[in-house]
């Protein structure tokens, strides 16, 4: 069974940070195409890389099947769900919930 499980949010202040984690399982993380996206209140989906403009990092640990995401200088437009997903497996996890407030 393909499952992606998101944690580490949380609510800080503007310009904290937060670490986030995305384990996967039924599959390996290495070589796979899982991302990082979100959504904001009233928003669509975006990548979080992208978004971010050089303030998030993401990082993988393969033998632990683990997808980190570094969010740094976190601001109130930040704020969302958090969430991993595999487009060729049409999974995502439930997400995990970030709030930044100013």
């Amino acid at each position: 069974e393909v499952r992606l499980v998101e944690s580490g949010g949380g609510f800080v202040q503007a310009g904290e940070s937060l670490r986030l984690s995305c384990v996967v399982s039924g599959f390996a993380l290495s070589g796979s195409d899982v991302k990082w996206a979100r959504r904001g209140p009233g928003k669509g989906p975006e990548w979080v890389l992208s978004a971010g403009q050089g303030r998030f990092t993401i990082t993988r640990d393969n033998a632990e099947n683990t997808l980190w995401l570094q969010l740094n200088n976190l601001q109130p437009e930040d704020t969302g769900l958090y969430y991993c997903t595999s487009t060729s497996r049409g999974s995502s996890g439930p997400g995990t919930q970030v709030t930044v407030s100013s």
